[in-house]
C-alpha cells in the first residue's frame, strides 16, 4: 500500500544539502555536477503525462517520490531491493534496484538525502508515463506526446538526443526525459524531481 508523503517537506529536505556532485537545476539537461541546486516548491495542477502501467510522474509501482530507503524496501513488492548509501556520506546520491535483473539499470531508483527522487529504465519491456519505450524513435515519441517533448543534443553521444517533457503538475515538479542514440532510438528514460532528473552523469 503506497504511503502518501508531506511533499512540500520532502522536497525541502530533498533539495538542501547537496553535494559537490550535484548539476544545478537548469532546463539544460547538459549541464555537468557541480554546483548547489536551489530548494522549489510543489506544483500544484492537473498532471499533464498519464500513468503507464507502475510507472507515474510521481513514483513507479507501489514507491513514491519522496519515500526513504528504507521505507521504498518496505513497500517494494518485486522481492529484494539492492543497494545502499555510502556510510561515509549517507546524504549522498545511491541507486537501488530490484535483485534478479540482467542488469542494474534495467530499472534503477535514485535516492538522494536518503529520498526517492529519481527512477529510470533500460529495459524495452517496461513503458514510461504516457507510454514511451526503449527503442522507439523521436517521431513516434513526438506523436505519443503530442509534440510537446523538448529536443536538444546529447551531453555524450555525437548525435544522439535528450528530449523531455516540460514539468508535470500534479503536485511535484516531475519531469519526464527520454536518451536518444545517434541513431534516433531511445536508449533509456527517466522520472524525477527537478534537478535530480537533470543530472545527466547520474550519481557520478
Amino acid at each position: 500500500m503506497r504511503r502518501a508523503a508531506p511533499l512540500i517537506a520532502i522536497l525541502s529536505l530533498a533539495l538542501s544539502a547537496c553535494s559537490g556532485e550535484r548539476s544545478p537545476s537548469t532546463p539544460d539537461v547538459t549541464a555537468a555536477p557541480g554546483a548547489d541546486a536551489a530548494p522549489v516548491a510543489a506544483v500544484e495542477g492537473p498532471r499533464a503525462i498519464p500513468d503507464a502501467g507502475d510507472a507515474r510522474m510521481n513514483g513507479y509501482g507501489a514507491l513514491d517520490l519522496g519515500l526513504t530507503a528504507a521505507e521504498a524496501s518496505a513497500e517494494w513488492t518485486g522481492g529484494a531491493l539492492q543497494g545502499k548509501p555510502d556510510p561515509r556520506d549517507p546524504a549522498a546520491c545511491f541507486h537501488m534496484s530490484p535483485a534478479g535483473q540482467s542488469t542494474p539499470a534495467q530499472l534503477a531508483f535514485m535516492f538522494e538525502n536518503d529520498l526517492l527522487v529519481r527512477y529510470s529504465a533500460e529495459s524495452p519491456d517496461i513503458a514510461a508515463p504516457g507510454g514511451g519505450k526503449v527503442g522507439m524513435d523521436e517521431a513516434a515519441l513526438q506523436a505519443l506526446y503530442g509534440g510537446t517533448l523538448e529536443t536538444m543534443p546529447h551531453k555524450y553521444v555525437q548525435g544522439g538526443k535528450v528530449l523531455k517533457s516540460a514539468e508535470d503538475g500534479g503536485g511535484l515538479p516531475s519531469k519526464l526525459v527520454f536518451e536518444l542514440d545517434a541513431g534516433g532510438k531511445v536508449t533509456s528514460w527517466r522520472v524525477g524531481m527537478v534537478p535530480q532528473v537533470d543530472y545527466v552523469e547520474g550519481c557520478s
